[in-house]
This record gives structure tokens, sequence and C-alpha cells, in this order.
């Protein structure tokens, strides 16, 4: 005959600040470092048109001189910094809801793009990319001709 054991969540935890300190630290375990939890992503919209790809994105008190965007190997990244102001005395805020630190945003883009030519706007705390496409990727128009082959087809069957 088998033994019931009870189970105890929180065996060696006696308060509940014991208790919710040994979850945190189990789940930053199994879900990797610390360090590795991003502090804050600007948010970004990227939308197609039929000339050129365009992101966005939102940088609020971002210094423009703190960007740095570049292109490699089809990839784009966005690194940046927005920087926390020491205008005012950390202990006279009453609530800090944004995020403050350095960020990076990557993307593939297709081959379809020229990343050669690639422009970047910033205004009012929105950096604009714009990314055209390359000739031999934007849509051609075909014409149809309308009645006149098949005429000349039935004509010579005759």
């Amino acid at each position: 005959m088998r033994m019931l054991t009870r189970w105890e969540p929180f065996p060696r935890a006696t308060s509940p600040q014991e208790q919710i300190n040994r979850l945190f630290s189990e789940v930053v375990e199994r879900t990797g470092e610390e360090s590795s939890l991003t502090a804050w992503a600007p948010a970004v919209d990227i939308y197609e048109t039929e000339h050129e790809l365009v992101v966005k994105a939102e940088l609020p008190d971002v210094d423009p001189q703190d960007l740095d965007i570049r292109v490699e190997n089809n990839i784009l990244t966005i690194r940046g910094e927005r920087k926390f102001e020491k205008k005012v005395n950390e202990e006279n805020y009453l609530r800090v809801e944004r995020a403050y630190g350095s960020f990076a945003r990557s993307f593939t883009l297709a081959n379809t793009v020229n990343s050669e030519a690639i422009k970047a706007d910033y205004q009012n705390g929105v950096l604009t990319l714009t990314i055209p496409k390359k000739e031999e990727a934007k849509p051609k128009q075909i014409k149809v001709n309308v009645g006149a082959p098949a005429m000349a087809a039935s004509a010579s069957g005759r």
C-alpha cells in the first residue's frame, strides 16, 4: 500500500514575503538570467506601400544624437537610449512609469528593398524610416489588349 505525502509548495518559507521571493527566484531560474529581461523597447509600426517599406518607432524624449540606425546582412537595427532627467530630485517623484535606458530593436529586411537608400526622419518623438523597394520588386502593370489579337487569329483560321 502506498503512503500519501502532503505537497508543500513553500516548504522552507514561513512568511508571505519569503514565499513570494522564492516563487520569483524560481521563475527567473526557469526563464533565464534576470539581466536578459528587457527594460523597454519602443513600439513600432511597419507597413508597406507600392514603392517602399516604412518603419515608425515611438521614441519620445530620445535625443536624435543618441540613435544608432544600421543595416547589416539585411537586418535593420535601431539602437538608442532614453536618459532619465536629473532636473528633479528623485525623492520628489510621486510616480515613474516610463522606462529609461538603452534599447535595441532589430528587423529582417526582404531582399526586395534598397537598404542603401534608407531615409530617416525624427519628428514629435516618432522616428520614421523610409526604405525604398528595388525597381524589380515594384509592381508592374501589364496592359491588356482587348479584341485585336483575337480577331486576327480568327480571320487567319477561316
